[in-house]
């Protein structure tokens, strides 16, 4: 059985910088990453926003993802990409589309965005709060 490289399951996820807890959250996939497959781009950075096709007001309401297919993802859709980018596996994107599951995903997804300013993390202070 052929084995699939690590580009395959590359993921590009687009953070906030200036939240902490967007920061922690960034360098938690990192710690975990031992593969390589997941690359974290601060919205900050020039042209990151026109890369992964959204506007300011889109990237700073919630994170966003691209695999290696150039399927988006959003929200916590994102958040269940880049970590099955970093598990080099889509179990974390099959699980995200039973049924329930999603709603209650982006129900908590939703809560977190809108309070992420009163969440650990260090380094800048939130754009949104």
């Amino acid at each position: 059985m052929p084995t699939r490289s690590s580009t395959d399951n590359h993921v590009e996820l687009l953070f906030d910088k200036d939240c902490g807890f967007c920061v922690w959250c960034a360098g938690w996939l990192e710690r975990l990453d031992r593969h390589g497959r997941v690359t974290a781009t601060p919205l900050q950075k020039p042209s990151a926003v026109d890369h992964f096709g959204v506007t300011m007001d889109e990237a700073l309401e919630q994170a966003w993802a691209i695999d290696a297919s150039g399927q988006r993802f959003a929200g916590a859709g994102a958040i269940n990409a880049a970590l099955s980018g970093v598990l080099g596996s889509r179990i974390p994107l099959h699980i995200y589309r039973i049924p329930g599951i999603r709603q209650a995903q982006d129900a908590l997804y939703r809560l977190v965005a809108r309070n992420r300013h009163r969440l650990p993390g260090r380094g800048g202070s939130c754009a949104i709060g």
